[in-house]
């Protein structure tokens, strides 16, 4: 089974983009596992066109045409917005943090079901999506 890159890679110092693009590259091929597919253009993918101000299939749309991870960001901020550095940071910091101690948004009960649904439940030291998706696709022991 081929799974998409970390969601902790970055692309022009922005987390989880390339993970974006090698899930549309997958879903392309007919290759992205069938349960990553109700979450398209949501979850993290919605969340981080919404921070650049880009619709996900116009995204998807320009990787059809081509280009490197850093072409395609430069587009959606030609098209978008270009966050400055502390954006990006507040981004960074925000989306690596994602499901500890979000009871509020509900957050941290949807990823204790996933964890639960994948047989991690009996884990206690992964604590946000971030470290989910890395364990679940065999990146983390």
């Amino acid at each position: 089974m081929t799974f998409p890159r970390s969601a902790h890679d970055t692309t022009l110092g922005l987390v989880y983009f390339a993970r974006m693009l090698d899930k549309i590259r997958l879903l392309k091929r007919g290759e992205l596992p069938a349960d990553y597919l109700e979450m398209i253009a949501q979850g993290f993918d919605g969340r981080i066109c919404r921070f650049l101000y880009v619709d996900y299939e116009a995204v998807r749309e320009r990787e059809a045409e081509g280009g490197t991870d850093e072409e395609i960001l430069e587009w959606c901020f030609a098209h978008g917005r270009r966050p400055t550095q502390e954006e990006i940071l507040v981004w960074n910091k925000y989306a690596v943090k994602f499901g500890w101690r979000d009871e509020d948004t509900g957050a941290t009960g949807r990823l204790k079901g996933f964890m639960e649904r994948s047989g991690f439940g009996h884990r206690d030291d992964i604590v946000t999506f971030f470290d989910y998706y890395d364990l679940d696709e065999g990146r983390r022991p």
